[in-house]
């Protein structure tokens, strides 16, 4: 990869292997669920994130599409009890989910709580892995100080957490360049980082990627690729 991502080095497979198309609206119809399906298939993004009932239906729509199925965990607060967390982490797989956005318990973690926090993502951890599906661990930025932050992505490597992610989208800030280069200075490179919450333009992502995001949830998708496309002419 090159030292610096641009418009002019990226590829439009890169930037759609970077999106986790974004189904999460709690007013969404299953026809606009459906409709959101068909949008990440026909842009080959990385994945849609959908609702937790919706992931039999985006699993039967993506079947063959080289779309994954995600989903989330505990969301948006991250308040349910670690077994209740593991168990929903067990339906979304058992429905067709791959990839699972769990919510760390947001509030405990600003108390200090570590073992606590440690223990409930090792808890999704656990079902996940022997079942070859992706834990993604959602701070949720907005609430934490930087050394909660940096307490929480060491805290979700530990527990064997794929990546961490910034955000849920629904708290009253998202992603921030400063805080996705803090989050990739404090796990190791096993570690990925997801950006959510304000990525909605082609020159947001390819920053984001410059300051060490390797995903991010977007709602943007075709706004996004369709201005890579017309600024290379294709």
């Amino acid at each position: 990869m090159p030292d610096r991502w641009t418009v002019d080095t990226i590829t439009e497979g890169k930037v759609a292997k970077t999106i986790d198309h974004s189904l999460l609206r709690p007013e969404l119809t299953v026809d606009e669920v459906l409709a959101g399906c068909a949008l990440a298939a026909a842009y080959d993004v990385a994945s849609v994130c959908c609702r937790p009932l919706d992931v039999g239906r985006c699993r039967d729509a993506l079947a063959g599409s080289g779309v994954l199925v995600g989903t989330v965990v505990g969301f948006p607060h991250g308040a349910s009890a670690s077994a209740v967390k593991a168990a929903e982490a067990e339906r979304a797989i058992d429905d067709g989910a791959v990839e699972l956005d769990m919510v760390l318990p947001i509030g405990w973690l600003r108390s200090g709580e570590d073992a606590y926090v440690h223990d409930d993502i090792a808890a999704v951890v656990a079902v996940a892995r022997p079942r070859g599906a992706v834990v993604k661990v959602i701070l949720e930025n907005a609430y934490l100080t930087d050394e909660q932050k940096v307490r929480g992505c060491r805290l979700s490597e530990k527990a064997g957490a794929d990546y961490v992610k910034t955000s849920t989208g629904y708290a009253p800030s998202g992603a921030t360049m400063d805080d996705l280069r803090l989050m990739r200075a404090s796990v190791s490179d096993r570690v990925r980082i997801k950006a959510a919450g304000g990525i909605r333009t082609l020159d947001l992502l390819i920053e984001g990627l410059n300051a060490g995001m390797d995903r991010c949830g977007a709602t943007a998708t075709a706004a996004i690729i369709d201005d890579l496309r017309r600024r290379k002419g294709s």
